[in-house]
């Protein structure tokens, strides 16, 4: 029987950290950043064919993708707030039979910075990775929240 994953995806206008769970959905580990295109469709096959050669080397299926909205301090949705709406949709049209899951996000990205300068990364490096480390942090969350539950 193939294990089951969660996947976690810190959506941007220029990049798209992937992160990926351990088989229990106790742990968030790094995947890949994702160069985006201008249009979410065409930045789909890309992040699709992430995870299929991944899901392929480790043979696991997903089991829900945690995808992380931006909302303002106040809990209302802006501009990117409905990009990412806008990128699930099309996400769920490509996997209809996958449960998509949006997840407050806020300051992911800026945690993300922080731990890695306490890291001593440099600014270069943290640029690099910044949204796949936000990607964890999300899918973190999420994991975490989940597993307070049972």
């Amino acid at each position: 029987m193939k294990s089951g994953r969660f996947i976690g995806i810190d959506y941007g206008l220029a990049r798209i950290g992937v992160s990926f769970s351990d088989e229990k959905g106790i742990i968030a580990f790094p995947l890949v950043t994702i160069k985006a295109e201008k249009k979410p469709r065409a930045t789909l096959p890309k992040i699709l064919k992430s995870l299929l050669d991944h899901q392929k080397a480790f043979d696991y299926t997903i089991l829900g993708i945690v995808v992380g909205l931006p909302l303002l301090m106040s809990g209302k949705k802006g501009l990117m707030a409905d990009e990412v709406e806008h990128f699930i949709s099309e996400l769920k049209i490509l996997l209809p039979e996958t449960e998509i899951i949006p997840w407050d996000e806020r300051l992911s990205s800026v945690q993300a910075d922080r731990s890695m300068r306490e890291a001593n990364f440099s600014r270069k490096k943290r640029c690099k990775f910044v949204d796949t480390v936000s990607a964890v942090i999300i899918l973190q969350s999420y994991l975490d929240f989940k597993n307070l539950e049972k």
